[in-house]
């Protein structure tokens, strides 16, 4: 899942720490693609300090959560649907379908949270700006991370822009699928092809839209 469907399960969380805990797993990789954390193995670096304890809390629930997503039906059905969707529109492209429609569900899914108004990203934002940041450098060190200076270029950035406001327009979900294509292929989509995507987003999109939140009840009643 995408931040703001981890997001959804802390939406009514008042600790900031736990809030950006279940978020963390994310913003490591894209700050550095090549962390591997794995502070779950090594709790008792944690668990004397409150505040790294909810970070810790927060982390774990990020991996339950994606856990329980990724092993559902609703996943497997989900992203064969849309797999077949975007078949036809992906001709020689070097992108893998599967991988195009994995991805596409996650953020459609944040895109039907915002607009049907069952998450605040603004509060996501708050809660952003109001983990201590040194309390996050000990959490990443203890980790064993050492270049955190890039870390934390990355998450001002992601706090400043407030990116995730413009997966209001489903057009920037087919922007955010191109951009994450970049990152493994040099020329992802053909000019054109970005065009068709989102039409074929729009066309998931209400399909999705029926039954989306089933997702959300499923994972929620197992947490």
């Amino acid at each position: 899942m995408n931040f703001l469907s981890h997001f959804y399960f802390e939406r009514n969380n008042q600790d900031e720490n736990m809030v950006i805990g279940t978020v963390l797993p994310d913003l490591v990789k894209n700050a550095h693609k090549d962390w591997n954390l794995y502070p779950q193995k090594s709790p008792e670096l944690f668990t004397t300090d409150p505040k790294l304890n909810s970070l810790l809390t927060g982390w774990k629930r990020h991996l339950e959560v994606d856990l329980l997503f990724h092993s559902s039906t609703f996943f497997f059905t989900e992203t064969a649907k849309l797999k077949q969707l975007l078949l036809p529109i992906l001709g020689d492209s070097p992108v893998r379908p599967s991988f195009l429609a994995h991805i596409g569900v996650e953020l459609v899914l944040d895109h039907l949270l915002v607009t049907h108004h069952k998450i605040d990203i603004n509060a996501f934002y708050e809660h952003l700006n109001n983990v201590d940041d040194k309390v996050l450098n000990t959490f990443l060190k203890k980790c064993g991370s050492e270049d955190t200076d890039k870390f934390f270029a990355f998450l001002n950035s992601f706090r400043s822009s407030r990116y995730l406001l413009s997966y209001q327009k489903l057009e920037n979900i087919s922007y955010a699928l191109q951009r994450i294509c970049m990152r493994l292929w040099v020329h992802p989509f053909h000019e054109t092809t970005v065009s068709l995507l989102n039409e074929q987003l729009e066309i998931y999109k209400v399909m999705l839209e029926q039954n989306y939140l089933s997702i959300f009840d499923e994972i929620e009643g197992k947490l």
